[in-house]
């Protein structure tokens, strides 16, 4: 089964400063069929005005993801931590027993594009700690997060894994999946068609019972490959 969830069918909330797109239910937009899928709680697609941020703020018990497609992040926490995280870098927190933060748009000119991803822990009341790095730019899967770190992967506190798969025009490629596992597919950017379905640009898809899937790029594509817990 394959569920393909449009970008404009997702939330849409505007702030003046924030544009923000929200695939799952969140802040003012509520939709009882998209509360999360298994370990996947929030996926933002946020467009951050220059000189323009959220202010600090806490979070707890959650695995937050932050995925800056152009521009940079300046964050700084209750931990220490006073970091900026450029276009093309991962950065993930792990709030645990609690963790105070702030994300800004330092650059007065050029507007922020960035995805964050909250993602349910698998322990709860874990130590706070913090995680950022640029992964090389290559064709091909490769992976961001893992529960063992594994293959230079950011560590998650959850039975998943997210991979990036990067293809290029006319490319295709599968994917074995166990059918026992959630999948979710995240067009980054591009034209894709998975298992003959087609994504463009912030499309996704949910995948369940399904043993393979089939990825055709029609033009220069980036995808981000959940495989997660059955619930």
């Amino acid at each position: 089964m394959i569920y393909i969830r449009k970008a404009q069918e997702r939330g849409h909330a505007h702030h003046g400063w924030l544009d923000s797109w929200h695939t799952f239910s969140f802040a003012d937009y509520y939709d009882p069929n998209f509360m999360g899928f298994s370990a996947l709680r929030v996926i933002n697609e946020d467009t951050i005005a220059p000189s323009k941020g959220f202010g600090t703020h806490p979070h707890q018990n959650m695995e937050i993801l932050t995925y800056v497609l152009s521009g940079a992040v300046e964050h700084q926490d209750s931990m220490g931590n006073k970091e900026q995280i450029p276009a093309g870098e991962f950065q993930i927190m792990s709030a645990g027993t609690g963790v105070r933060h702030s994300e800004y748009n330092p650059d007065p000119q050029q507007a922020l594009h960035l995805y964050q991803i909250w993602i349910m822990p698998n322990q709860q009341n874990i130590t706070p700690r913090y995680e950022q790095r640029k992964f090389a730019e290559q064709s091909g899967r490769q992976f961001i997060l893992t529960p063992d770190a594994r293959e230079n992967s950011l560590k998650v506190h959850q039975d998943m894994t997210l991979s990036r798969w990067v293809l290029s025009a006319g490319e295709v490629g599968n994917i074995d999946i166990d059918p026992s596992r959630k999948i979710w597919v995240q067009v980054v950017k591009g034209e894709v068609s998975v298992n003959d379905q087609s994504l463009d640009t912030s499309d996704a898809a949910a995948v369940w019972d399904e043993k393979r899937l089939a990825f055709s790029a029609n033009q220069p594509t980036e995808l981000l490959i959940f495989d997660l817990p059955p619930v």
